[in-house]
């Protein structure tokens, strides 16, 4: 691997604006997005810059920027926003680790801590909150001492990582005809360093090294990338808009936003996702508000990661906060992608992957409310594939019930669909575009069915034996939208179809069991087993395929 090109990110965005510039002015769609989305940012910035604020407020502010940076408040964190079927955490006393259960160690209140008691963390690493520990009485930890190290008065220096290992066994892996299983072992490292200057500017780096043993299938593209940079970024601040700080960050970042329906960090997968490019962003009490430009990245195993340039993913999002507990997400985005598609995927209409401006329109509402558990999101597409007309959308919903029983039961009922194509010759193109998703969570843990072309009903039941003892069972029942079109799996490629609807269109059932074992503020233990009860569509393109799952998970996080 090169290491020079460790630094190419920092020339590469000013290196290309002129290509970059050239193609948005072939594409008008594009060029008016990207003025309005200008426009907004300006006109929002420019109204929040000319309200009143406080005096008061500003001399306090002045006196700490004259003295000594608050640190209490540095970073300001994005807490990651509440998913569909989110789960309330126990309350009350007891024992939230294994070791606290064996130390004797019972609680009055759950314990002050960065991590969730779970083995997936989909939340950034530099968005996770540390600074508890700006507070004397917080409750000592091992690597303290590599966190929030002050440099005299104005710097701030920071550590940390994880490790994890996942032991995987599927049965007739990926739906193949040959009915083959894939019994193999992932690993991935990370570590990161963080560096702040006051609250005016940071430098973040993650490294991340994902590897795959001994697969009896060919390793996925997820399963693996050798000694790679998972997040290269710098922040610098704008200032403040009505007391909250405004930045803009450049390089290498990971994005997640909302349900994570359309942007996630995907971090069931051992290499996650991440980007490149621009972002700005204004944290509030009340309301949050991003508007980005980023290019995903190509991940090469063997070698340093280097952008798409093929594909522009632009967008606006605001998320606001009325009150403890509650969620609103208004969101705009646009995927320009360039990728060629042969003449064979036109010919079968399965052109998502490229030659494509679609735009998203969207909103989501999450909450609880008296031990109701409720979400809705709706999302429209509209633009250019392949010279067809874009329409399309999903939805997701649904209702639940936290109980105050033991245990901590809590139950969902869910229903998601998102639209299929069923006539390739009318000149539109119906057929929903998932991005960039966290479909595993949402979708069944087999990752055997996306956001594409699909209805899903089902449902959620989670229990808490023990404070440190998570249980979580789905059940899914899946439908094709449109009989003629494909069936799309968690990545957003088409794998099976009928162009004559013959087949019909019940995929099938699918159950999935989860036990998390939370060891101890470190260390998770996830155990799981999915299994897919094929419908008639399934039967029919793939006949005698009975696929499962079963996987140990263990993650160390410091």
């Amino acid at each position: 691997m090169n290491s020079s090109k460790y630094f190419d990110f920092l020339s590469a965005p000013i290196a290309e604006s002129k290509v970059h510039l050239t193609k948005v002015r072939r594409s008008s769609g594009l060029s008016k997005f990207c003025l309005c989305l200008l426009g907004i940012l300006g006109f929002s910035f420019h109204v929040f810059a000319t309200l009143p604020v406080s005096t008061e407020n500003n001399a306090a502010a002045d006196t700490v920027t004259k003295h000594a940076t608050d640190w209490s408040k540095v970073p300001p964190v994005t807490p990651m926003p509440r998913p569909g079927m989110f789960v309330m955490p126990p309350p009350g006393p007891g024992y939230y680790s294994l070791w606290d259960q064996i130390t004797g160690k019972e609680r009055a209140t759950p314990p002050v801590s960065p991590y969730p008691p779970f083995a997936l963390l989909p939340t950034s690493a530099f968005d996770i909150d540390f600074r508890y520990l700006e507070n004397p009485e917080h409750e000592k930890d091992f690597f303290d001492p590599v966190k929030r190290m002050h440099l005299a008065d104005d710097w701030l220096l920071s550590f940390g990582g994880s490790f994890w290992y996942r032991y995987m066994r599927e049965t007739d892996s990926r739906l193949n005809a040959a009915g083959k299983n894939n019994d193999y072992n992932l690993i991935r490292t990370r570590v990161h360093a963080d560096l702040w200057y006051r609250d005016q500017f940071r430098l973040f780096a993650e490294f991340l090294d994902a590897r795959s043993f001994s697969p009896e299938l060919n390793p996925l593209a997820i399963d693996r990338n050798h000694t790679d940079m998972l997040n290269l970024f710098a922040d610098v601040k704008l200032g403040n808009i009505q007391n909250a700080p405004a930045y803009i960050r450049f390089g290498r970042q990971e994005l997640l936003y909302g349900s994570q329906r359309l942007i996630s960090t995907l971090d069931w997968a051992n290499t996650r996702r991440t980007f490149q490019g621009v972002k700005t962003f204004w944290r509030s009490e009340k309301l949050d508000v991003d508007a980005f430009w980023v290019r995903p990245m190509d991940t090469s195993k063997g070698d340093f990661d280097n952008w798409d340039q093929q594909r522009n993913f632009f967008g606006l999002w605001g998320a606001y906060k009325p009150m403890r507990g509650q969620l609103l997400d208004l969101y705009f985005l646009s995927l320009d992608d360039n990728r060629n598609v042969s003449a064979a995927n036109l010919l079968q209409a399965n052109i998502l992957q490229g030659n494509s401006t679609v735009h998203t329109l969207g909103g989501r509402f999450v909450g609880d409310y008296n031990r109701y558990l409720y979400e809705i999101e709706g999302m429209y597409q509209f633009g250019q594939r392949s010279n067809l007309d874009i329409s399309a959308f999903a939805v997701a919903t649904g209702v639940g019930y936290h109980f105050q029983l033991p245990m901590n039961p809590q139950i969902w009922a869910r229903y998601d669909f998102a639209s299929g194509d069923n006539n390739q010759q009318d000149g539109r193109s119906n057929t929903f575009n998932h991005l960039f998703p966290f479909g595993h969570y949402y979708m069944g843990y087999m990752d055997q069915v996306g956001r594409q072309n699909i209805h899903d009903f089902n449902a959620q039941m989670t229990l808490h034996p023990k404070n440190w003892f998570t249980f979580i069972a789905q059940y899914h029942r899946y439908y094709l939208a449109n009989k003629r079109d494909y069936l799309y799996n968690a990545g957003g490629i088409a794998i099976l179809r009928d162009a004559t609807g013959q087949s019909g269109s019940h995929v099938g059932d699918e159950i999935d069991f989860r036990t998390n074992f939370h060891v101890s503020r470190h260390q998770d233990i996830l155990v799981g087993y999915s299994k897919l009860f094929t419908g008639n569509f399934i039967e029919n393109q793939r006949p005698g395929i009975s696929p499962d799952l079963f996987y140990v998970q263990y993650n160390f996080r410091f």
